[in-house]
């Protein structure tokens, strides 16, 4: 079962080997096209049938219900949510026209855009140009994703990731305050430029982002600092009085080390073998890659959005401690 409804991508095929391949340099209305991100989001007010005591074998009167509406969609009519009636929506085209100013001017390449979870969920990825090389080729490249979602899951979420070339981990770039995103609640208009605008003071993290990566590259690490690495990373708050301490998931901890002594891609590179830039992939990989879930795009769902991304910002945060 396919959380990807569809998708299209140029260059390398995605994560799952699934959509539909564009040449480079399309204009939007063929990514839309090809992305299945041609239609729109529909509202209705909410209206039930109350049954009648009186007439139990016909239908009861239709009454509305005004402080919620139903989304659907404009080509289906397929039902995707019911939301209050103060929310905002994102259309599909509004995912992709975010980038027609930084494709045509700013020298951005849309990398791939898609619909998951039969439309209530919409993302677009681009490639901005920014690049990293470490020791041995180790090459990291930056990108630009912007996500909604229609089922009060995702506000309106545009961040800068990172992509490791070798393995094609992700990893969002968060540096302090700045955190690299821009959120906007979808109580909120969304406005693309006041996001542009935001996200153009982040742009300056790629610089600050790649100074630290150098760093962790350079941090050799020995075998006691790495298994208190996996430790902190893989062990998971507990709540509740019947459960006092954090669980470790002794599973996760021996597939990462698996992944860090080399069964890792490009964890023998010089940047990766026995560094801190090392720990840090070998869980974006085991995140992206092997973490158990329901299928592939479950887990890149969450690899981007969910508990698998905020793994891995524990991963970073913890790394970035190795070279305080």
């Amino acid at each position: 079962m396919h959380l990807v409804q569809s998708m299209a991508y140029v260059n390398e095929i995605p994560w799952h080997g699934l959509g539909n391949k564009l040449a480079a340099k399309q204009p939007l209305e063929v990514w839309a096209k090809s992305a299945g991100m041609d239609w729109k989001i529909e509202e209705s007010e909410v209206r039930f049938v109350a049954s009648s005591a009186d007439n139990r074998a016909g239908l009861g009167a239709i009454h509305a219900f005004p402080e919620q509406k139903v989304l659907y969609r404009s080509d289906t009519r397929a039902p995707l949510s019911v939301v209050s009636s103060r929310y905002q929506v994102v259309q599909p085209n509004e995912i992709l026209e975010f980038y027609r100013d930084l494709t045509e001017i700013g020298g951005m390449e849309l990398e791939t855009a898609g619909v998951l979870k039969d439309g209530k969920k919409l993302w677009a990825l681009a490639r901005t140009g920014q690049s990293a090389t470490l020791k041995g080729k180790d090459q990291v490249n930056g990108y630009l994703l912007l996500a909604t979602a229609c089922d009060g899951t995702l506000a309106t979420t545009a961040q800068h990731t990172s992509v490791r070339v070798v393995c094609n981990n992700t990893l969002s770039i968060a540096l302090g305050d700045s955190n690299g995103a821009v959120k906007v609640g979808h109580r909120s208009q969304f406005d693309a430029q006041a996001v542009k605008r935001q996200l153009g003071i982040a742009i300056s993290s790629w610089d600050g982002f790649m100074v630290r990566m150098k760093a962790l590259s350079e941090r050799k690490v020995n075998d006691d600092d790495a298994e208190k690495f996996f430790q902190r990373v893989l062990t998971y708050p507990t709540s509740g009085p019947s459960i006092p301490a954090p669980s470790t998931n002794d599973r996760a901890i021996k597939a990462a080390q698996a992944l860090y002594a080399g069964r890792g891609k490009g964890a023998t590179l010089p940047s990766a073998s026995g560094t801190a830039w090392g720990l840090v992939n070998s869980i974006t990989e085991f995140v992206d890659h092997q973490r158990r879930a329901r299928s592939d795009d479950h887990r890149r769902d969450a690899a981007w959005f969910g508990a698998g991304a905020t793994l891995k910002q524990k991963a970073w945060d913890e790394a970035m401690k190795l070279v305080a």
